[in-house]
């Protein structure tokens, strides 16, 4: 899928400025698509009624390919997101997390039976396939995947690649398709016993729904949050700014855990505030492609379109630009990392989820004001606390109404840690030895004995 070599100006090693951590492989910029049918039982078919669909590239808007309905490089042209986002974060993640329950497959000893049906985000298409996938086959499953519509073609090419491995028929198949079609299919079908969803809140509803509605099925879901970061006055202030920004804009803010909510105490949050921006207007936005870019574009118009309009509504509502807030003009569904500071609890930016690239500042005076509006919110899937005190950091992380809490760093992410949200951010857990329970059953077996020990 790519060539070896390094950036154009050779820069291979790791040193704290953004750079590569090693040699990596260039980009392919014209790619061949060779996957874009269903892959069930290691066999390649047709829709039966037809029926495909296109996919775009959202950096230019041209369309990729037409998929039929039921590696790296291909993985930035299906998303947007930058390469070396792909390379180093998407790719090394899927790798670590196969290897990590590779290590499991041979300690379950007979306590569970296998369940074994997957439904994935288009955020991180590859990754998320793995967390699903790599704990279900350990645990015996045979698996369904159904791909987001809008990123299919990194699922359909490991398709083929389990086919190369040697995987028997049927144990991993593939189908795209629309969720209201074929997502609505395998939530509501009777001879799958195990769902688990990424994507949206609303989306997990209706799956929960369906699952209700036909044989009880068991559902996992990891859904959306908007979640808090509370930085302290006597926090490293310029960790906090880096660790926030990334968290706000990785994946153009396209990310379930964005930090899109960062309470400052009030000492020091001007200085916060205006470090913030200046960090803002350093990013790169461009080619996804080029390795120097670390800012791609929006998933679809659809996404794009929704986070203008969220933009527009903090503006009218009284939040302070600082910075972005605005489309780019060149081709390409991008938009300007964006910040506002002087937000207020009750406006949209504050309550709904964007998923796009905005940072929102609020202020706060005491610890226990922070914690109380932190957690005021019907989400709960991750937060994260900066201090240098580690008595503050232990008593608001068991406060935090939150899945996962980070202290002084953000989105680290481990396959060896439990992954999942509280309320309304979905339930259950991805990753670590606890997702291993979500994909198998328990079951007792008593034995009379004839004759007496």
């Amino acid at each position: 899928m790519a060539q070896n070599g390094t950036t154009e100006n050779g820069v291979t090693g790791a040193n704290g400025d953004g750079s590569p951590p090693m040699p990596f492989p260039q980009p392919v910029k014209v790619q061949e698509i060779r996957h874009t049918k269903i892959f069930i039982n290691n066999e390649w078919h047709t829709s039966l009624k037809g029926k495909t669909f296109q996919t775009f590239n959202p950096a230019t808007g041209v369309q990729i390919c037409e998929v039929e309905e039921a590696d790296k490089t291909m993985e930035t042209i299906d998303t947007g997101k930058p390469f070396l986002h792909s390379y180093f974060i998407d790719l090394d993640g899927s790798i670590k997390t196969l290897r990590y329950y590779a290590g499991w497959a041979d300690k379950i000893h007979g306590k569970t039976m296998p369940v074994g049906k997957c439904l994935c985000a288009w955020n991180f298409p590859l990754l998320m396939f793995m967390w699903k996938v790599a704990p279900a086959l350990c645990c015996g499953n045979t698996v369904v995947i159904k791909p987001a519509e809008q990123t299919p073609l990194t699922a359909l090419h490991v398709g083929s690649l389990i086919k190369e491995a040697g995987f028997p028929p049927g144990v991993v198949n593939i189908v795209p398709g629309f969720g209201p079609t074929a997502g609505a299919a395998i939530a509501s079908h009777m001879g799958i016993d195990k769902v688990a969803f990424t994507g949206s809140t609303k989306v997990g509803q209706l799956i929960k729904e369906a699952a209700a509605k036909s044989n009880l099925k068991r559902v996992t879901l990891e859904l959306g949050g908007k979640n808090p970061c509370i930085v302290f006055a006597d926090s490293d202030l310029q960790l906090a700014v880096e660790e926030t920004q990334k968290g706000a804009f990785f994946n153009q803010g396209q990310c379930c855990t964005a930090a899109s909510r960062v309470f400052v105490e009030e000492q020091v949050y001007e200085e916060f505030v205006r470090h913030s921006v200046e960090s803002a207007k350093t990013i790169v936005i461009g080619d996804p492609l080029d390795p120097r870019t670390s800012h791609g574009p929006q998933i679809d118009q659809k996404q794009f379109d929704k986070i203008l309009e969220l933009i527009d509504s903090g503006k009218k509502e009284g939040a302070k630009l600082e910075c972005g807030g605005v489309a780019m003009e060149d081709t390409g569904l991008y938009i300007q990392p964006t910040v506002f500071s002087h937000v207020k609890d009750h406006m949209r930016i504050a309550k709904e989820e964007i998923f796009g690239p905005v940072q929102c500042i609020f202020r706060f005076k005491s610890q226990q004001e922070a914690i109380e509006r932190a957690n005021s919110t019907e989400y709960g899937l991750a937060s994260a606390v900066f201090t240098r005190n580690l008595d503050r950091a232990l008593s608001v992380s068991a406060a935090l109404e939150t899945g996962t809490v980070w202290v002084n760093c953000y989105n680290a992410l481990h396959a060896q840690a439990p992954f999942g949200g509280y309320k309304m951010s979905g339930n259950g857990r991805e990753l670590g030895e606890y997702a291993l329970a979500e994909y198998s059953e328990v079951k007792a077996v008593t034995i009379k004995l004839t004759e007496a020990l």
